[in-house]
């Protein structure tokens, strides 16, 4: 399962970076610094006028010239990279204005190794490094009672973010891939954007797909989505969208009916920094196989019949230390 961390920091001003680069400085060697740790190595790489992007044989990296976003699969240790992050930044007079670290369920949680062997670990790990940015500090759990399908966010900011267009960011996370379809992407497949992401990996039936930066106004997420979904016909899988202020309901960018799907969970949060998430997750119409379970996918029931079946979709809120 991906796990994503973005930090970014304040801009330190025309007399301290004259031209503009930050991050985008930084030497292979000082990239290899921060990505050791985490148990990746770089073996392709590209570049524009706006970003550097770099492809790891299960990961990426993406260096901006104030921000860092690196995505991980399978075992990689990725919140290990955050001290040599931090110590290059701070060589470059950067201080830190956001984070955020998400994540799905593992779909093999045993396997994982420190700080990944559960979402307390990594909150812990998270806040030993950015608690101090005050009370913008939120971490959440979304889903319901399934523990294969939730989404973790860890999110954190030393200031409320403010733009005048929102910035969204949407994600998908697929399991029981159809392997005819889904073929093209076995083995050796990875590619990467500076906005945008792919993955997967043939015998976990599992792949995952990410796009930042689109305009919802002009883009179609309904159609966004279903091209996806087309790609690899999955029995189930989840969206979430992250919008960098919460000024706007997220909620109408995802459809909440899918062509041959129900929709199982839906849960919405406000984070911190001014920014807001949605989670939903989708089954496969011949998954549902009972009439409640049909039923329940699409419409909310009543609160003392959630209760009764231990259905709770109020997100598991991790507070301050």
């Amino acid at each position: 399962m991906k796990k994503d961390f973005e930090v970014s920091f304040f801009e330190p001003g025309f007399f301290i970076d004259p031209r503009g680069v930050g991050l985008r400085s930084l030497s292979k060697v000082q990239l290899d610094e921060i990505l050791t740790p985490a148990e990746c190595t770089i073996v392709s790489s590209l570049s524009n006028n706006y970003v550097d992007s770099y492809v790891f044989s299960e990961s990426s990296l993406f260096v901006y010239p104030y921000k860092i976003i690196i995505k991980a699969c399978g075992t990689t240790k990725l919140l290990l990279s955050i001290p040599a992050i931090l110590k290059l930044a701070s060589n470059l007079s950067l201080s830190v204005w956001s984070v955020r670290y998400t994540r799905g369920s593992f779909i093999f949680p045993g396997a994982q190794p420190f700080p990944h062997h559960n979402f307390s670990e990594e909150v812990s790990i998270l806040d030993c490094y950015f608690l101090k940015l005050g009370s913008r500090r939120k971490a959440y759990i979304m889903g319901g009672s399934d523990k294969t399908k939730k989404w973790h966010i860890y999110s954190a900011s030393a200031q409320m973010i403010s733009h005048s267009h929102p910035v969204y960011t949407l994600e998908m996370c697929m399991t029981g891939l159809d392997r005819k379809k889904a073929s093209v992407f076995y083995k050796t497949h990875a590619s990467s954007a500076a906005l945008m992401t792919e993955h997967s990996e043939d015998g976990f039936s599992y792949a995952s797909f990410e796009a930042a930066g689109y305009d919802f106004e002009t883009v179609n997420s309904n159609q966004l989505i279903e091209r996806v979904l087309t790609c690899f016909k999955p029995t189930e899988f989840s969206v979430s969208l992250h919008a960098d202020f919460n000024g706007d309901d997220p909620g109408h960018r995802i459809p909440r009916y899918v062509n041959g799907y129900f929709c199982e969970e839906k849960s919405f949060e406000l984070l911190g920094n001014g920014g807001s998430v949605i989670y939903y997750s989708f089954v496969g119409a011949d998954v549902c196989v009972s009439p409640r379970s049909i039923l329940k996918c699409c419409w909310s029931e009543d609160e003392k019949d959630e209760e009764v079946d231990g259905f709770r979709p109020v997100p598991y809120h991790l507070s301050a230390l």
